[in-house]
């Protein structure tokens, strides 16, 4: 057995390089996939490969376990529902996944945000004009209305996520639903009341 020289390692490495690109899959044709085709398939594979180093890029951020699954997940959604606004011209798929995570993140971090008392203003504040208290007034009637023409269930969930400031993990543990359920019921309530102000 004849030793490796730098050269012929290199040489090795360099075909073994060559074959992992080539069976390597390509992330970018199968999001256009499910673009143009709704691709169950290539959303699996997609899903198996990105899933646990999205959820591993959050924890790595500070997320904790549970958070980062589902945050994962939601990602991964996204990605199904937006395949449309993919152009592999302008990132890579992971670039482009990776992006919607760290969005993903930081709208999170937002939503947990408090406000320290630095944050509040102190005093009394100028009063609005006229104008603005009338349209307010006007939009907060339709959102009543619109609030009270969901189905009970939906606004329920809508009153106890934006009213009651609960995430949809609270929500879950407090009603015993699953937690896609709620997510599921909440976007579909959204997607009324943002039809019903337009």
């Amino acid at each position: 057995m004849t030793p490796e020289t730098p050269s012929s390692r290199s040489a090795q490495d360099l075909a073994r390089s060559a074959r992992a690109v080539e069976a390597a899959p390509d992330w970018e044709a199968m999001i256009l996939r499910i673009r143009d085709h709704q691709d169950q398939a290539a959303f699996a594979a997609l899903f198996r490969h990105f899933a646990p180093r999205v959820k591993g890029f959050l924890m790595k951020s500070g997320a904790e376990a549970t958070q980062a699954e589902e945050c994962a997940q939601d990602v991964m959604a996204t990605l199904w529902r937006k395949a449309h606004m993919y152009d592999p011209a302008r990132a890579s798929a992971a670039t482009w996944i990776f992006t919607i995570a760290r969005n993903r993140r930081i709208d999170l971090l937002r939503r947990e945000r408090r406000p320290e008392p630095e944050d509040l203003g102190w005093g009394p504040e100028a009063d609005p004009p006229a104008e603005d208290v009338a349209v307010l007034k006007q939009e907060s009637e339709i959102l009543h209305q619109a609030l009270s023409d969901l189905p009970e269930a939906q606004a329920d969930l809508i009153r106890q996520a934006y009213f009651g400031d609960l995430s949809h993990r609270e929500i879950a543990d407090r009603t015993g639903l699953p937690l896609g359920t709620i997510k599921s019921r909440i976007r579909l309530a959204l997607d009324r009341l943002r039809h019903a102000m337009t």
